[in-house]
C-alpha cells in the first residue's frame, strides 16, 4: 500500500478508532461517578481533543514512510482513580479494548452484507477492511498487560492488590521502553498476528487483503 492510500484511509481509520476508544474510556468513568474526562473537555469524539504528537502524529506517520508495523495511540483521557474501585477502573481500561472491537464488527458487518446483496463497492470495500484491521489491532494492542496500556488495568483488576501495586508502580517505569522493545524486535508481531487473524478471518471471511 502507498502512503497516499496510507494517509488517506488507514491514517483517518486510526483517528477514528482511537478517539472512539478514549471517548468510551471517559463515558464509563463518568458512568461510574468520575467526571474528570468532562471537566477537562475530553468527553467529546472531537479527534483533535485526544491527539498525542508522538503517539497521533509522529509515531503513524513514521510507519507510513518506513513499512513498519502501523500503530499509534491517543493522549490517555484522565480518570480520578480515587473516586471508583478496582473492579470499576477494571472496566474502565477493558471499554476502550472492547469499543474497538465492536467498532471492527460494525464495519464487518457493513462489508459483509454489501457483498452479499452484490452492492458494486469499487474501492471504498478498502475502508471497511482496513475499520476492521485498524480497530481489532488496537484493541489487541491495548489488552497487553504493561503500563500504560489498558491490559495493565485488567491484570490489576485480577491481581491481588498488593501484587497489582507492585506490579504497576514497577512494570510501570519501563512499560513504554518495554512496549517499543516488543514492537520494533518483532515480538509484538509475533503475539499479536494471531490473535489478529483469527478474529479478522472472522469477520472478514472472504476478504483477499488479508
Amino acid at each position: 500500500m502507498n502512503f497516499l492510500i496510507k494517509l488517506l484511509v488507514q491514517y483517518p481509520i486510526l483517528l477514528f478508532a482511537i478517539t472512539i476508544h478514549e471517548y468510551t474510556h471517559g463515558k464509563v468513568a463518568e458512568f461510574f461517578g468520575d467526571d474528570t474526562a468532562r471537566v477537562m473537555g475530553r468527553l467529546t469524539l472531537n479527534p483533535l481533543a485526544h491527539i498525542d504528537v508522538v503517539g497521533t502524529l509522529i509515531l503513524p506517520m513514521l510507519a507510513m514512510l518506513s513499512g513498519v508495523p502501523f500503530f499509534g495511540w491517543a493522549k490517555p483521557v484522565p480518570i480520578n482513580i480515587f473516586v471508583m474501585n478496582r473492579s470499576q477502573i477494571m472496566l474502565v481500561g477493558l471499554s476502550g479494548p472492547l469499543s474497538n472491537f465492536f467498532v471492527a464488527f460494525i464495519f464487518g458487518l457493513i462489508y459483509n452484507l454489501l457483498r452479499i446483496y452484490n452492492f458494486e463497492m469499487y474501492s471504498g470495500d478498502i475502508i471497511f477492511i482496513y475499520g476492521v484491521i485498524v480497530n481489532i489491532g488496537l484493541a489487541i494492542f491495548n489488552l497487553i498487560p504493561i503500563p500504560p496500556l489498558d491490559g495493565s488495568k485488567v491484570l490489576a483488576g485480577i491481581l491481588p492488590y498488593e501484587w497489582a501495586d507492585y506490579y504497576e508502580n514497577f512494570i510501570g517505569r519501563y512499560g513504554f521502553f518495554i512496549i517499543l522493545f516488543l514492537l520494533y524486535s518483532g515480538v509484538l508481531g509475533v503475539i499479536i498476528s494471531p490473535l489478529m487473524n483469527f478474529f479478522i478471518k472472522i469477520l472478514l471471511p472472504n476478504s483477499i487483503v488479508w
